[in-house]
């Protein structure tokens, strides 16, 4: 039925998508915005087509821009991936207007299961147990306050439309209502075009788990397992695995039982996943439908044994399912973990910045192609070294997936995986991955879709930033002492003092050689005898107190990016003159990430006090608000809604109180 796919999105799952279709022998193309013009699922295709700007709205989000690159290239089928226009019932009907495959369910099963209040109405006609909600089409603030009193605290505020986290606000006291409304609209408008809200009962202390289904157009239908997505901060999934530690086999065929029937009642084609909720009783209930491949799919391909691509490409080429309920065998334990560009220990906010370090071939035994399975461990990505990450798409940059015989080895291999496969040049939540899989509470299989969040805010030692080691300080002070970072020659590097900063510590450090190729550092009072055996392409090979070992050092103009035993730390050489913005400037609002400025609340002349909220930047499905940090009056306002600004800008200017104003 069709020759090339165009698929319609980037990243890790544009990769991944590409893979599959050439090994099938099908014809592929990118596309890509300008941010995106270097990325490696462009240079992966084999064709590629400009589409528009960075932003997701002036690129990836245009059905024109998106149609014509088909009609340019000839592509007779496109994959929409997961998010963008993955789920949108217009984008999947004007495909087939045009007599391009849309590589997904039918629009009209988009569109029964893509309003997650009219779908959760069908799901309660068919028996399926559902949350107690409100899900009326008076959305009036009034109206909705009013029914959230009716259902009781803790509950969702959500976006009909919403998915992946966005439009989602957790609400425990009447308090906070209001703020959650404002927020899940304004929210949902931007991601969706569609503010259209409904309330949920919250199951507090449940379980995510979700049920993979596929369908075909004969009429056959099974699912493959389930996923438990428990582990979550801020509504978003953060480590995935299969099976669920939970999940009986009676309770498996239960749920999958209901799942299927969800996607026989609206007809649906392709891959789906039908997500529950799980209270501490075991008992289910139904969330949402997600109308395509869910980014957490390659855990059930470890365990099935199946590429679930293929088999959407093979029921989109209208042949059957490539196997029934009672032939599906489900083997071992399969782990994701999410890479997110984000730093958990200042409350996960989002970073950008260039890639120094990502090498994931590292961590695959035999240094098999990133994307596919090996000795138990998978990395999907969609980054190379040398690029940058912007602030216009989501924080996952990379996937890590383990398959193990259970659930400890799996466990076991990936924070192995994670150690020998980490990322330079941004903070990222790693080693927060490593230490999460390995915390009792995960072990223990305790976990509940809102843990994280309860964690930060109670100062959970997981999500408090590790301190470098004696050891770490004396290879970062050998690695600043490097002459270029590149190679070490022990008699190209003088005597050397010099401060190094990590965090919040400083510390005085010096590097002297010796004649025989050996270096004595010195920490302050303590002096270790070391030597560099090596230090070529970032990686340094050493020996230290008699034992050798091996860290990845990168050099990036004072900085040196450290990844050693598991730990990855940023150690700064500490300039002796005083930097202009040494002192944090209360007077000078900046913006604290690359984003978008979605709301400005002051207008210059208002007086505002310290801890009010001046300004609201987006980056990477976030918000994170300005704050006055002193009382003052706005001097001048340097951005309005709607820019886009780099890190640091600034955006309001103030006139501080002096201290006896009052």
């Amino acid at each position: 039925m069709f020759s090339k796919i165009l698929i319609a999105n980037r990243g890790e799952i544009a990769c991944r998508v590409i893979r599959t279709a050439r090994k099938l022998g099908y014809a592929t193309v990118a596309v890509y915005s300008d941010a995106d013009r270097d990325a490696p699922h462009v240079a992966l295709a084999d064709e590629a087509v400009h589409i528009g700007a960075s932003p997701a709205a002036e690129s990836y989000l245009k059905f024109e821009a998106i149609l014509e690159a088909c009609r340019q290239t000839g592509a007779d089928a496109l994959h929409p991936g997961y998010g963008f226009l993955s789920e949108n019932a217009a984008f999947a009907q004007a495909c087939a207007d045009v007599n391009v495959v849309f590589i997904g369910p039918p629009a009209s099963a988009i569109e029964a299961m893509g309003d997650k209040a009219l779908a959760k109405k069908r799901m309660l006609a068919a028996g399926v147990p559902c949350a107690p909600g409100y899900l009326g089409e008076d959305q009036n603030d009034e109206t909705l306050i009013r029914e959230a009193k009716k259902l009781g605290y803790p509950l969702l505020v959500k976006a009909v439309a919403g998915g992946g986290g966005r439009g989602m606000r957790l609400v425990r006291a009447d308090a906070e209502l209001q703020g959650a409304i404002d927020g899940a609209r304004r929210e949902a408008t931007s991601a969706f075009g569609d503010g259209t809200l409904m309330l949920e009962r919250l199951i507090d202390n449940g379980r995510h788990i979700e049920i993979q289904v596929f369908a075909d157009a004969h009429g056959n239908a099974v699912y493959l397992g389930e996923r438990d997505c428990t582990a979550q901060r801020r509504r978003q999934k953060v480590i995935e695995e299969a099976p669920s530690p939970v999940v009986s086999p009676a309770m498996r065929e239960a749920m999958g039982r209901d799942a299927v029937a969800a996607a026989l009642a609206v007809g649906y084609r392709g891959a789906g996943t039908v997500e529950f909720i799980v209270d501490d009783q075991l008992n289910h209930y139904f969330l949402e439908m997600n109308t395509r491949l869910q980014v957490e799919h390659p855990v059930t391909e470890c365990i099935t044994g199946y590429d679930l691509v293929e088999w959407q490409l093979q029921v989109a080429a209208g042949d059957e399912l490539p196997a029934k309920q009672d032939g599906i065998r489900l083997t071992g334990h399969a782990i994701e973990a999410r890479l997110y560009v984000e730093d958990p220990y200042t409350a996960f906010a989002p970073q950008t910045g260039q890639v120094l370090w990502w090498k994931p071939e590292a961590a695959i035994q035999g240094g098999v192609e990133s994307g596919r399975i090996a000795s138990g461990v998978r990395i999907d990505d969609g980054i190379r070294e040398g690029a940058v990450v912007s602030p216009f798409y989501d924080p996952m940059v990379a996937k890590v997936i383990v398959h193990g015989r259970d659930r400890g080895d799996a466990i076991r291999r990936l924070r192995a995986a994670l150690a020998q496969a980490p990322l330079l040049g941004l903070k990222n939540n790693g080693r927060f991955l490593s230490d999460l899989v390995d915390h009792p509470a995960f072990r223990r299989a305790e976990m509940t879709t809102t843990l994280i969040d309860q964690w930060l805010e109670r100062g959970e030692p997981l999500l408090q930033a590790p301190v470098a080691t004696d050891d770490a300080w004396c290879v970062a002070a050998m690695a600043r002492a490097s002459a270029s970072g590149t190679s070490w020659r022990a008699n190209s590097v003088s005597a050397y003092g010099f401060t190094l900063r990590c965090g919040d510590e400083t510390r005085a450090v010096r590097v002297n050689p010796d004649r025989a190729g050996g270096v004595a550092v010195t920490l302050g009072t303590r002096t270790e005898q070391a030597r560099v055996l090596s230090f070529a392409v970032g990686v340094m090979r050493f020996e230290l107190r008699g034992v050798q070992q091996s860290a990845v050092a990168m050099l990036s103009g004072a900085q040196v990016h450290l990844a050693y035993r598991g730990h990855s730390f940023v150690f700064e050489e500490v300039s002796p003159f005083p930097s202009a913005d040494a002192l944090q400037d209360p007077s000078r609002a900046l913006s604290p990430v690359a984003g978008k400025v979605t709301q400005v609340l002051v207008q210059p002349g208002d007086s505002v006090a310290e801890g009010q909220q001046l300004v609201c930047v987006e980056a990477m499905k976030m918000e994170m608000w300005l704050c006055a940090q002193a009382a003052g009056a706005v001097k001048a306002l340097h951005a309005k809604a709607g820019d886009q600004v780099e890190s640091g800008a600034l955006l309001v200017e103030l006139a501080i109180n002096n201290p006896t104003e009052a």
